[in-house]
């Protein structure tokens, strides 16, 4: 089968956008979402802002839960991804990076909100700390644990006189 084209037939077709590189090398960015292609995890472009019941932004927090993936590229690559749709980020994003990793970027520690998890957890107050019980504890045991052998050990008769 021959082919017959003609000089023109390049402009009809809109010519590719230009990829821009990801942020990071496990991530891309895709007009119409974020994929990781080792996994063939996917995100949808319309779903990236989703959030559930409390606020906290959906995919910062599952994504918490995926062994495969590493926070930091993550959170690099999601964060990129928000810009180039035109999503704005919040302090509920920063808050779901921070309780579902647990993570900061050292590099941008005062220059994007970041909520560090030692930041939302506060420690227990002297009066809030629970108290020991000092009476009515019990140190030994008073019977023998189930199952154990409670009888007599048997005598050794080897050594009896013959």
């Amino acid at each position: 089968m021959i082919e017959i084209g003609f000089d023109d037939d390049g402009l009809d077709r809109p010519a590719p956008a230009a990829q821009q590189p990801s942020p990071d090398r496990d991530w891309r960015i895709l007009e119409e979402g974020l994929e990781h292609p080792a996994s063939g995890y996917f995100i949808a472009r319309e779903e990236i802002a989703s959030r559930r019941g409390d606020g906290l932004w959906t995919w910062p927090m599952q994504l918490a839960e995926k062994a495969w993936c590493a926070p930091l590229g993550f959170r690099r690559v999601f964060l990129a991804a928000l810009d180039r749709y035109g999503v704005a980020a919040d302090a509920d994003l920063a808050r779901s990076f921070a309780l579902g990793f647990g993570i900061q970027d050292a590099g941008q520690r005062h220059n994007d909100q970041f909520v560090a998890l030692g930041e939302l957890v506060r420690p227990r107050t002297a009066e809030r700390k629970r108290t020991a019980p000092a009476e009515g504890r019990r140190i030994g045991r008073e019977r023998p644990r189930q199952g154990a052998d409670t009888r007599a050990p048997a005598l050794d008769l080897s050594r009896s006189a013959g």
